[in-house]
């Protein structure tokens, strides 16, 4: 009988669901321990320590590393795995959990965890963001230039924990009647002026919305969503052609694929970025699909799904 396997749990005591329940590690461990035995216990000690611990689990011969947290934890583990063999489990534990929610492990962080045996391994393509003077940052989700890093920066981390999602519509609504800054990115060759530009590599966007309908995890390529104008009134357009998936064809928005951007401001006035719904830093910069990869424990229904 094979040896089960040394599985690491990499944790962030402050996400949401655990930091209001945190009895749900221990509650997961009990559910997860009769597939994998004796389960190492690692919990983040503040932000962007999650990357190392993840490190220092594969120096310590890990063949399995969970992480329950949010999509920004998840990122910090990612950026730590980026390029290894070893496989990643999502319990979901944070706000939004778009991750999770794409790829239809749910936003139940125990459920998730009972569904560990019908998992399946996928060899991720990774996305990449370069920034002059900063070492390159890898992102699983989507990268976003513009107005929804703007309201990424703008929130609160105490605003965030105590209203969750509705921390992020606040934000938004408040932009409406602001002009916007706007960038040029190209893409193959071609430049575009934009004030809000997507580049997914998931359908899901926040958990509640779909507006990269033609992304797909499992391919090697960014779904991009361009929205033009510096006006703020526009996005009220916008945001019914996502309601309605009516943003193909919709005049001011792009739809498009890449594997790699560049941008840089179109004013003197600083262009935000996100990745993976965390604030990652002001433009110019590139982003890319990288050689690296990470190996995604994901649902077979997905995968049957997305034709993986």
């Amino acid at each position: 009988m094979p040896d089960p396997p040394a599985a690491f749990l990499i944790y962030n005591p402050v996400a949401g669901k655990i930091f209001r329940q945190p009895q749900l590690i221990q509650d997961a461990v009990a559910v997860l321990q009769p597939a994998l035995g004796k389960i190492h216990l690692r919990p983040t000690t503040g932000p962007q320590t999650a990357g190392a611990i993840a490190q220092a689990c594969i120096r310590d011969s890990a063949t399995l590393i969970l992480v329950a947290g949010g999509d920004g934890t998840i990122n910090e583990v990612v950026n730590g795995m980026a390029g290894s063999n070893v496989p990643l489990a999502i319990l979901p534990a944070g706000t939004a959990n778009v991750l999770a929610m794409e790829t239809g492990i749910g936003g139940n962080l125990l459920r998730a965890a009972a569904r560990y045996g019908d998992l399946e391994p996928r060899d991720i393509a990774l996305g990449r963001l370069a920034l002059p003077g900063s070492e390159p940052r890898y992102f699983l989700l989507m990268a976003g230039l513009g107005l929804d890093a703007r309201i990424v920066r703008l929130v609160k981390p105490e605003v965030k924990r105590r209203w969750g999602k509705l921390s992020y519509w606040e934000g938004g609504f408040a932009q409406v009647g602001k002009r916007l800054p706007e960038f040029d990115i190209t893409i193959d060759g071609q430049t575009r002026r934009a004030s809000f530009a997507l580049l997914s590599r998931v359908r899901n966007y926040g958990g509640d919305l779909e507006i990269a309908r033609h992304a797909n995890l499992l391919n090697d390529e960014f779904a991009v969503v361009l929205f033009e104008g510096p006006s703020s009134f526009r996005y009220l357009k916008y945001f019914a052609g996502v309601l309605l998936n009516t943003l193909g064809g919709m005049s001011g928005v792009h739809l498009l694929r890449a594997r790699s951007v560049q941008f840089e401001p179109a004013g003197e006035t600083p262009i935000d970025l996100q990745i993976d719904g965390e604030y990652a830093g002001l433009a110019p910069g590139r982003m890319e699909i990288a050689q690296e990869r990470v190996r995604l424990l994901l649902p077979r229904q997905y995968i049957a799904k997305m034709g993986g």
